[in-house]
């Protein structure tokens, strides 16, 4: 009698903890696609994007309405602005979907350190989403820009920020996780790609600007900003950032333009890159050491005289795509080492992993190290393919 009374008792409480107790419905949410952090009188100021679904469900169509709603609040914790923003949203903001997130430059400048822990700590967020810095603006405006392609602002810089790093170079898509490895690991410098608005905000507000074929207002991302500890000390230039990419093996596909031997520019498309970044360490003195291999293919010729039918012209070609690359990255180290004194590439890091003994006696001057430590780059580019013609038709142009 006993063990079938407790058989019972088990059977019961099986069904109430599989029961959910917590759960949420979605028409009871308002899914956040992105959210910005500025400072406001010495508060948190904090804004988000969220989905208007009305607007998105193809099977409803567009009523005339944004396709997203923005909320801003200010808090003394950004806990406290995203709770405060419940006297303004009809629903619980819901932060699981979140994609990116912008950091307004003057809030970078002053440190971001503050705002990790609840980024990190709430189990709602996870940490796959991208982080960004508002040039010259405040994040807050960042999220207002409406965008042409893609109904949801927030998802097309998404898939440009994806796009443009594997097509273009000079960006850097980096989530929490990267963030936060950054800022603990030892001799890595923090680094965040930067998005200016382009264009007046107000016009990139408004749905109006649609019925035109070019927008007026646009949101571009624009070079990479580099931090001392938490706080953004400055902006390396599109070169400087293709340069730091290149040596921090982050180049999927790029072009690289090049002069031509007498008169002219032509472009080649790297398909394929691999790169090598050490430090070694001999009699207590440091050299760096970047080895990057790459294939790629001709794109465009406006070379009037360039036979491609030689080999020695594709040699040409080659080692002016490998001074191109190098170039971008002694402009990279130089900016790195000379003006903003820190190490976004990671030597501080190589070496602790290859020297452990050295790394401890020199990590706390590590800065001053690195700023006179030289680094060797070697680069390698192979031209496997020119084309469906050999040479461009300005040749058999005449004068």
């Amino acid at each position: 009698m006993n063990r079938k009374f407790l058989l019972l008792v088990s059977i019961c409480s099986l069904i109430l903890l599989t029961s959910c107790w917590n759960r949420r419905e979605l028409n009871q949410l308002g899914i956040v696609i992105g959210m910005g952090i500025d400072k406001a009188d010495g508060k948190f100021l904090v804004t988000t994007q969220v989905v208007n679904p009305s607007e998105i469900a193809a099977s409803i169509g567009s009523g005339g309405n944004t396709p997203v709603v923005v909320y801003q609040e200010e808090g003394t914790t950004i806990f406290e602005a995203i709770r405060r923003m419940t006297t303004e949203s009809p629903r619980k903001l819901y932060f699981s979907h979140l994609r990116l997130l912008v950091f307004g430059e003057e809030f970078a400048k002053k440190g971001i350190g503050k705002s990790l822990d609840f980024l990190t700590r709430d189990p709602e967020l996870r940490t796959d989403f991208y982080i960004t810095i508002a040039k010259n603006s405040k994040a807050g405006d960042v999220l207002k820009v409406l965008t042409a392609i893609e109904k949801i602002p927030v998802q097309q810089l998404y898939d440009s920020l994806l796009t443009s790093e594997k097509q273009w170079a000079p960006t850097l898509p980096i989530t929490l996780d990267q963030l936060n490895s950054d800022l603990i690991d030892e001799g890595m410098d923090v680094k965040l790609t930067g998005l200016m608005i382009k264009g007046p905000l107000q016009a990139g507000e408004s749905l109006g600007k649609y019925q035109q074929s070019q927008a007026e207002t646009y949101l571009q991302f624009d070079e990479v900003g580099v931090f001392k500890k938490d706080k953004l000390l400055g902006w390396l230039t599109t070169d400087e950032s293709k340069g730091l990419n290149y040596a921090l093996g982050n180049v999927k596909s790029t072009i690289v333009t090049i002069p031509c031997p007498e008169k002219g520019l032509a472009s080649i498309k790297l398909i394929h890159t691999k790169t090598e970044l050490k430090t070694k360490v001999s009699g207590g003195e440091p050299t760096g050491n970047i080895k990057i291999t790459a294939a790629g293919k001709l794109g465009d010729v406006y070379c009037k005289t360039l036979d491609l039918s030689k080999p020695e012209t594709i040699n040409q070609l080659e080692r002016k795509a490998e001074k191109k690359m190098k170039d971008n990255i002694l402009k990279a180290l130089h900016a790195s080492q000379k003006k903003y004194k820190l190490d976004p590439f990671g030597f501080g890091e190589a070496a602790r992993r290859v020297n452990p003994d050295y790394w401890h006696s020199v990590k706390n001057d590590w800065q001053q190290v690195f700023e006179k430590m030289p680094v060797n780059v070697e680069i390698s580019v192979k031209i496997h393919d020119v084309g469906m013609i050999k040479n461009s038709p300005l040749n058999l142009m005449k004068d």
